[in-house]
């Protein structure tokens, strides 16, 4: 990776909100960050330091300025051009690697850290170490970026707005933010740390128990669509406060839900949430719970799933293809308070136990069983056919739909 010496600060980078935080990222940074993975650039001369700050810079809220050195754990000290040159990788790279992490431009503000050049440099460092090609490595930063910048926000819109309320008559929510936050940060951050290793081990052991290697992008999985009925109308006649509590509910009924029974939450979306599951069996119990949780829940309104069954291509945490898009038309056309799989599924229900072909097959095979006394087979799950129907892009479809035995 070569130094980009000549270039003018085009192709400008973000403000940097990122970094390691206060885990000693300046003193890696002085170390030199991934060892021999980069150029050592520590003899480059620095640019003489001036006060190049943005418009309306200058006069931002002091108060704003310590928040920002507390959690970034360092001072502002380079432009986008200075910590290019200082991590030794070209203003056309870094200027990728920051916008793919989702940072707004700021010309050639002197916005940026010592934890900021560590970060241009390990990315460029498993880059040249051959580690990760280019486009991985700005996917990697892509990936990051848009499931903290997630965190970030929730963290401070539903977290802290909670907690910093003035304890005393007079004080102000600012006054009580910074003392809060330095108390909270270490322990965020460990904690953070910790569920992503669980989350990576758990899809690492996915990964490698994949049937071959083009099973572990594009593999076989059920796809759930859970959807409040009537989101649109409720949107018009509640309040906002009431809304945002009522899906912040109907989320977090459905995550602990779906996690218990052992599935992935994929996504939720307001009035939706996408989940998956590598077994059908799994996928069909949750989508039952669902029904049966929220049904016994005066404050819920009505909800439908609708579950498919196939190959599915996964990017960045998220699914694609065919198998998602027909459980999303099954949701939108299944009745309110039921379940509707597609035949992949029914018939995956079968081949494994869960669900008897037919209830005169399920009939037959009790009367035989107790013929022979013998106990007859348990099931879990019924299906029944419903009639064909168009789904748009999809063709012609048969759905069934998916309820309890017993």
């Amino acid at each position: 990776m070569t130094v980009d010496d000549t270039g003018s600060g085009e192709g400008v980078h973000p403000a940097s909100h990122g970094g390691s935080g206060r885990t000693g990222g300046s003193a890696a940074a002085r170390d030199g960050g991934a060892e021999g993975a980069v150029p050592d650039v520590s003899g480059v001369p620095e640019v003489p330091e001036v006060d190049d700050r943005g418009e309306g810079e200058a006069e931002r809220d002091p108060l704003a300025l310590r928040l920002e050195q507390l959690i970034l754990g360092a001072d502002r000290r380079y432009t986008p051009f200075q910590a290019a040159r200082s991590a030794g990788v070209s203003m056309e790279l870094a200027s990728r690697f920051w916008r793919a992490m989702g940072f707004p431009d700021i010309g050639q503000a002197k916005a940026l850290t010592e934890a900021d050049v560590l970060a241009l440099r390990r990315l460029a460092g498993l880059v040249e170490a051959g580690l990760l090609s280019e486009a991985m490595a700005v996917q990697v930063a892509r990936s990051t970026g848009q499931t903290t910048a997630r965190l970030a926000e929730w963290q401070i819109d539903s977290f802290l707005e909670g907690l910093t309320e003035p304890p005393e008559p007079g004080m102000t929510r600012t006054e009580v933010t910074y003392p809060l936050i330095e108390l909270l940060l270490p322990e965020l951050e460990e904690f953070l740390v910790y569920v992503w290793r669980r989350q990576l081990a758990a899809a690492t052991g996915r990964v490698v128990q994949a049937a071959d290697d083009e099973e572990m992008v594009d593999r076989r999985l059920a796809v759930g669509f859970a959807d409040l009925v009537g989101f649109t109308r409720l949107t018009r006649r509640m309040e906002e406060e009431e809304l945002g509590e009522l899906v912040e509910a109907f989320e977090t009924t459905a995550a602990d839900l779906v996690a218990a029974h052992g599935g992935r939450l994929i996504k939720t979306l307001g009035d939706e949430v996408l989940y998956a599951a590598d077994d059908a069996g799994v996928a069909a119990e949750i989508a039952l719970r669902l029904i049966e949780t929220m049904a016994n829940d005066e404050t819920m309104p009505e909800l439908r799933v609708g579950i498919a069954f196939g190959t599915v291509t996964t990017r960045m945490g998220d699914v694609f293809g065919t198998t998602v898009n027909l459980a999303s038309r099954l949701t939108s056309i299944a009745p309110r308070d039921a379940v509707l799989v597609d035949g992949a599924l029914a018939e995956e229900l079968t081949r494994t136990g869960d669900a008897p072909a037919s209830e005169a097959d399920a009939a037959e095979e009790a009367a035989q069983a107790e013929k022979e006394g013998e106990e007859p087979p348990s099931y879990r799950f019924a299906l029944q056919p419903m009639w064909q129907r168009p789904v748009r892009g999809l063709g012609v479809v048969e759905p069934w739909l998916l309820a309890r035995r017993g």
